[in-house]
């Protein structure tokens, strides 16, 4: 056993203790200066490409990459409870959910209109549906690997996260412009913008009442990540089974991935009152660390020369899912009016 756990270490310490110290310096970094934590760990990460070739690093970097980025999502089930969702109201909850899913639906239009692979869609409509570079990463992770969707996960993270930067900007502004409560103004913002931190940013600049919506509509989002990976992992699942080829039957997902199952639980534990506010700040603030980490892997792993090799497409994608999800939740809230719940 101790044999194994040294083997274990020898092959896997170097490539972790990289991706771990990339995390820091990004932390640093954003905590001083300012600026989106994942972008820093990503764009440092891209600058250390040059080792990921020396087989001491590549096992502990591909570590990082899948499995504590599983983790990370994992403990995300730990914010959230199911009262937290019952306050919303159930027409709320019913345009948010159809949001999220026509964006990702929207993902997989445009990518076959522009002659892209499905799964990039996938990636791109449920970053912008969900939780942004969180959710890429959970898409990304049970999508069948390869050094394309790689290239294209990375390059959906640095775009959800500059368009959840500058709608954080934007957004409050202009719906000081629109006949809108203060409770629609923080549907529209938890239902739109990307990231968490940017959502509640954002619903600051509100007040606290727009502020205290958005924040639960946005949880509402990502407690949508659990189905909709769910959802993509049966499908290649599935393709997989009627596949000829061997080597991809072996690499095929189980029915349900353990990380989501670990999601659903920590999300119920929640919901029973088990874990006191102290425990959840623990949890929100492990599965940022361990997400910071494993974006690190992914910079680690990708060179600026393959994310340029994608071209203009991925982009146009990524803003036209933004701009639907944002038309989407706004109309719905025009058409409803104040009694929206």
């Amino acid at each position: 056993m101790v044999e194994k756990v040294q083997l274990w270490l020898g092959q896997h310490a170097w490539g972790i203790a990289l991706c771990v110290a990339i995390a820091l310096v990004a932390t640093f970094l954003s905590t001083h200066f300012g600026g989106p934590q994942l972008l820093y760990a990503l764009l440092l990460g891209l600058s250390f490409h040059f080792v990921v070739s020396r087989s001491v690093m590549k096992q502990g970097v591909d570590f990082c990459g899948r499995t504590v980025l599983r983790l990370g999502v994992a403990l995300l089930g730990a914010r959230i409870t199911l009262p937290q969702v019952a306050q919303l109201g159930w027409v709320t909850a019913l345009i948010i959910a159809l949001g999220v899913a026509l964006t990702v639906l929207s993902g997989v239009l445009l990518a076959r209109w522009l002659g892209r692979p499905r799964e990039e869609g996938l990636l791109s409509g449920g970053a912008v549906a969900i939780c942004g570079a969180s959710a890429a990463l959970a898409v990304s992770s049970v999508l069948p690997p390869s050094k394309a969707t790689e290239r294209f996960t990375l390059l959906t993270v640095v775009g959800v996260t500059v368009l959840s930067t500058v709608a954080m900007v934007l957004y409050p502004f202009a719906l000081q412009l629109l006949p809108l409560t203060a409770t629609q103004k923080g549907i529209f913002l938890g239902g739109t913008i990307h990231d968490v931190a940017q959502v509640v940013a954002a619903g600051m600049l509100l007040g606290p009442q727009a502020g205290d919506t958005a924040t639960v509509v946005k949880l509402f989002r990502v407690m949508l990540l659990m189905p909709i990976v769910f959802a993509i992992a049966l499908l290649y699942r599935q393709t997989a089974e009627v596949r000829d080829n061997e080597e991809v039957k072996d690499q095929s997902m189980p029915l349900v991935p353990g990380f989501l199952l670990a999601f659903v639980v920590l999300m119920l534990l929640a919901s029973s009152g088990v874990f006191n506010a102290q425990v959840v700040s623990y949890a929100t603030d492990a599965s940022r660390a361990l997400l910071v980490v494993a974006i690190a892997a992914a910079g680690v792993k990708t060179s600026f020369e393959d994310i340029l090799k994608l071209g203009w497409q991925p982009v146009i994608m990524l803003v036209a899912e933004t701009l639907w999800i944002a038309l989407w939740v706004l109309g719905c809230l025009l058409a409803f009016g104040p009694g929206l719940h």
